[in-house]
Order: C-alpha cells, then structure tokens, then sequence
C-alpha cells in the first residue's frame, strides 16, 4: 500500500488516502512505457516536407535531341533531376509518421506511469480546485502552497473552463481531465496534481 496525503489549497494535510499498487498493474512495466511515449511523441509529428519530383515540374517530355550523332551526352527532357529546374531525383513525399497501440496497452502505460509517479513521490492531491471565475494570481499561490515549483500536469475530474483559463498562462503547467490522462503527457511531466475525485477515479477503477 502506497500512503498519500491529501492537502487543502493552503497547504495542509488533511487526510490520508491508501493507493493498492494492484489497482495500477503491480509494478511499473518500462518497456511498455517507453513504447507508449514514443508513440504519443510519433503521433504529434507533422510529415508534410515533401519536393517535387519529374513529374510535378513543368516541361515537355520529349527527348531534348537524338540519342546518336550530335557528338553531346545523351539526355531525357528537360524535366530530368540532374537539369536546372528540374524535379527531385529522390523527391520527399509526406509521410504518416503515427503509430497504435491497444487500448489495454494505453491504459496499462498510464497507471504504470502514474504509479512511478507515485513511488518517486512526484504526486500532490489537493481536495478541490474550484474557481468562480479564472485567476491566475490563485492558482499560482496554490502551487506555491502546495510547493510545486517544477513542471506540472494538472489533473481534475471534468473539464472546467475556469481551472483551464487560471492555468494557461502559467509557464509548464498543462490542465487534462482525467479521461484524457495518458502516460505520454505524464512522463513529459516533474509532478502530478490530482484532484481528490480525480485521483479516486483512478486509484478505486474495479
């Protein structure tokens, strides 16, 4: 069993909440892991670099001269690569650079990711994290009072506009909702702070 405190907004303890380490696949499974990092780091990869090649360009295809008799090289047309303007010899084309993996898979990686998180102590849980309106100032005392001065992922149990506006201007603190959790966006990470129906939602799943 895995003890985590649970904290207010100002900082202080007020009580204790036991994680199973079952309930998160017993251990942390690192080749899973990397491969699951690598693949969320493939998919947000843009692969339109592409040139054109003799195809593409503008010329005619007919034979610039007669193969024999002219005393020059041979020679295509004009669309050859090794001519000015010509296409590409081995032109780029865009590529699709994404990967898949299960779905059992993705959620193995995420707890496994959540539970090395855990075991490093890199997890905060504060009670609530609630804002009438977006304020920036709040938020930051709040990850002062909590003592996160490194990169963080923000998780909360549903989407709040509030919570997302108070958040974005704030340099390396992302906001998720729980069902959006993945252990890509965990690894890329220093700490994690859940929200105590967030973290319960994950740590109590049958």
């Amino acid at each position: 069993m895995i003890r985590v405190a649970v904290y207010n907004r100002q900082g202080k303890e007020v009580e204790t909440l036991k994680v199973d380490e079952a309930v998160l696949g017993g251990k942390v499974r690192y080749p899973l892991l990397k491969q699951a990092v690598v693949m969320y780091h493939a998919n947000k990869r843009v692969g339109t670099a592409a040139t054109k090649g003799r195809s593409m360009v503008e010329g005619s295809g007919r034979k610039l001269f007669r193969q024999k008799g002219t005393g020059n090289a041979r020679v295509g047309n004009i669309r050859t690569g090794k001519r000015v303007g010509g296409g590409a010899t081995f032109a780029k084309v865009a590529r699709d650079f994404s990967q898949r993996m299960p779905k059992r898979q993705r959620r193995l990686a995420r707890d496994s990711a959540i539970l090395g998180k855990l075991q490093s102590d890199n997890v905060v849980v504060v009670d609530e994290l609630g804002f009438a309106k977006p304020r920036t100032r709040e938020f930051v005392e709040v990850l002062g009072n909590l003592k996160i001065d490194r990169s963080c992922l923000v998780t909360i149990a549903a989407d709040d506009e509030n919570v997302y506006k108070s958040a974005r201007n704030i340099p390396k603190i992302d906001v998720i909702a729980v069902g959006q959790l993945n252990a890509g966006d965990i690894c890329n990470h220093k700490k994690l702070l859940f929200t105590k129906d967030a973290f319960l939602s994950v740590t109590e799943k049958k």
